[in-house]
């Protein structure tokens, strides 16, 4: 979906409600600067899908976005049960903002486990809708409810609409030759139908995706979409919603172009086809599927028309050995994963080292140690990404902020790759993997000029006046050796992992040779080209936050919550992790204080201390879940104070 926005500007989080009284009768409408709205049920109830469909409506509308799926690692996880219940929640605004939201304004609660894993997260006023048809005795008892909360009180504090969603699904589709299991299944289109017409979200999008999804069985499609208009028309119709709400579009939220809602891992599919046709070169993606990695795998596989080829191979360790004799091919060679896969990875990402040749080692984190935590988020493989490898093994970190950074971060780890001649790890996470925003789609000539030059000749010369291909002869400002594509005729090289001889790459057990090998490599990556660190800080602040990675919505938004109620703070955010930024040790010792949240127990803060004896202070989680922007402006204005 893609919407056109005309104007540039920068606004702050709030909430601003105004009322318009409609004639004759009609429901008012309240309108409202942002939402924060969470759907939740069982794994089958499809809250991913309606969530997915609301958010892609939101973007067509043009307003600004951000959202958090949130499911079971379980394929299937047991129905009515606390831990199957998977939930989406969607945050949208008529200005600018940063993070799916704290607290939900509304829940849709489509069984008694979602309601009861999820109250915890509401303020009172909320707005509750519950499907009333699956509070039985069975599913109240299978989550430890004596009674019906929908009966004893304890909801008193909340705008309470019980909706019999089950019973009036089946009662619109019964013209439609469906059983009632069948029926059934088209309650989240029901429950979409009553948001759409709660929030004037537009229908059209939603209609003709349901058409499409299921072409082949017409019957099923129209009767979603049946399910669809009845709770929209049960929306217009009930007395129970005497109010619908309205939030304008962002239209002064972002600079003019043409956007549309994109995924963190969407983003980086795309940006990996960017950059393989900026740099001239085949793409090559060798994987195994791993959660959250695996839609990447998904995205580029239906890009053949684009010279994109993927494999998926039977383990990780044979899917980054396709990709790495692909890079020796001459390809733009990518291979994607998450921790428990870069752990199998390590040895060929160490080869990769010795040879020199680009590759992309795409980390999309998730929480450990071993399985983990599957479908939750987590920053924890920064430590892994340094230095798990053996010997001295270095290779450049990069970390995109965002869901639609993720497209950007592709394209500078490509640049990094090619010109440097180095794998190159890029640390996405299972938040900004799954969440989505608002995404300008670039002009062609607003990206980088990735070509580069294979190696043609000889390009050295013997004492004896031999013309000669030397393998491991370096450029002198990247410190990069030749790529030299195999069968070019009079390039004929020795390659492997055992140490080579400087220039020649012949192999060398010298000590002497080895040293220098090892602090070349060094070099090289010390003497990539990053920018300069950028501090927002309008106020001489004391107090520098510094992030990385998916931090930086929800460090922005309890930036700009601390600023708003008189604070000085500083703000900094680290794409480039290694080589760090040539300023961030001067940018460090201008503060008396220096804080940095993560999603794990300190490994950034670990490397700054290390490196620039700074004496930066940890604010950590590691709960699966992003940070709460409330929780970190309370953190933050703590250490201020201290």
């Amino acid at each position: 979906m893609t919407s056109q926005v005309s104007s540039p500007a920068e606004q702050t989080d709030g909430t601003v409600v105004g009322e318009q009284r409609k004639p004759g009768g009609a429901k008012d409408v309240r309108r409202l600067d942002r939402v924060i709205i969470r759907f939740a049920g069982d794994s089958g109830d499809g809250m991913q899908l309606t969530g997915d469909r609301f958010t892609s409506e939101t973007a067509t509308f043009g307003n600004d976005l951000s959202t958090l799926p949130n499911f079971p690692a379980e394929i299937r996880a047991p129905a009515g049960t606390l831990p199957g219940v998977s939930s989406f929640q969607l945050h949208f605004a008529d200005h600018d903002i940063l993070t799916p939201g704290d607290a939900p304004n509304v829940l849709v609660a489509m069984n008694p486990a979602a309601l009861k894993a999820n109250i915890g997260d509401l303020p009172r006023g909320a707005e509750i809708i519950v499907n009333t048809d699956e509070f039985s005795k069975r599913a109240l008892q299978k989550v430890g409810y004596g009674q019906s909360p929908l009966e004893d009180g304890s909801l008193d504090g909340y705008n309470l609409h019980p909706v019999p969603l089950t019973t009036l699904t089946v009662e619109a589709l019964k013209e439609f030759s469906l059983s009632r299991k069948e029926a059934e299944r088209s309650k989240n289109m029901f429950a979409l139908g009553l948001l759409s017409w709660m929030y004037h979200r537009p229908t059209e999008g939603t209609e003709k995706f349901l058409a499409g999804k299921f072409a082949k069985k017409p019957d099923i499609a129209a009767a979603n979409i049946a399910a669809f208009r009845a709770g929209w028309n049960f929306g217009e119709t009930t007395e129970d919603f005497a109010v619908s709400y309205e939030v304008a579009p962002a239209s002064k939220a972002f600079p003019p172009g043409l956007y549309r809602n994109i995924s963190g891992n969407l983003a980086l599919a795309y940006g990996l086809v960017s950059a393989s046709r900026q740099a001239d070169l085949p793409l090559f993606l060798g994987s195994y599927p791993i959660t959250p990695a695996s839609d990447i795998l998904h995205e580029l596989s239906k890009h053949k028309n684009f010279g994109v080829r993927t494999f998926q191979a039977e383990d990780e360790i044979a899917g980054i050995g396709a990709a790495l004799g692909a890079a020796f091919g001459g390809s733009l060679a990518v291979t994607t994963t998450s921790g428990p896969g870069v752990a199998l990875k390590s040895e060929t990402i160490g080869l990769a080292v010795s040879l020199e040749l680009p590759l992309l080692v795409i980390d999309i984190q998730r929480g450990g140690p071993s399985t983990g935590l599957p479908t939750k988020t987590e920053q924890a493989d920064l430590l892994q990404a340094m230095y798990g490898r053996n010997g001295e093994a270095p290779v450049p970190v990069i970390a995109p902020k965002t869901p639609a950074d993720c497209f950007d971060a592709a394209l500078e780890a490509a640049r990094i790759a090619l010109t440097y001649r180095t794998p190159v790890f890029l640390l996405s996470d299972g938040y900004l993997a799954n969440g989505s925003e608002p995404w300008r789609i670039p002009d062609l000539d607003e990206l980088p000029d990735l070509r580069v030059q294979f190696a043609q000749g000889p390009n050295h010369t013997l004492e004896d006046g031999t013309e000669v291909f030397w393998p491991y002869k370096r450029d002198p400002q990247t410190l990069a050796r030749p790529w030299a594509v195999p069968g070019t005729p009079g390039l004929e090289h020795r390659i492997g992992g055992i140490e080579k001889q400087d220039g020649t790459g012949n192999i060398s057990y010298d000590p002497a040779n080895h040293d220098f090998m090892v602090r070349t490599r060094q070099a090289k990556i010390d003497g990539i080209a990053v920018p300069d660190l950028t501090v927002d800080d309008p106020d001489a602040a004391h107090t520098l936050v510094l992030g990385w990675g998916s931090t930086y919505g929800p460090i922005t938004a309890a930036v700009r919550r601390l600023r708003k109620a008189g604070e000085s703070i500083a703000q900094a955010h680290l794409r480039h992790l290694n080589p760090f930024p040539a300023n961030l040790g001067e940018v460090l010792g201008g503060y008396d204080k220096v804080i940095v949240p993560e999603m794990n127990l300190g490994q950034l803060a670990t490397l700054v201390r290390a490196k620039y004896l700074v004496d930066a202070r940890s604010y950590n989680q590691v709960n699966g879940m992003p940070f709460k922007a409330e929780q970190l402006a309370a953190a933050l204005k703590e250490a201020i104070d201290d």
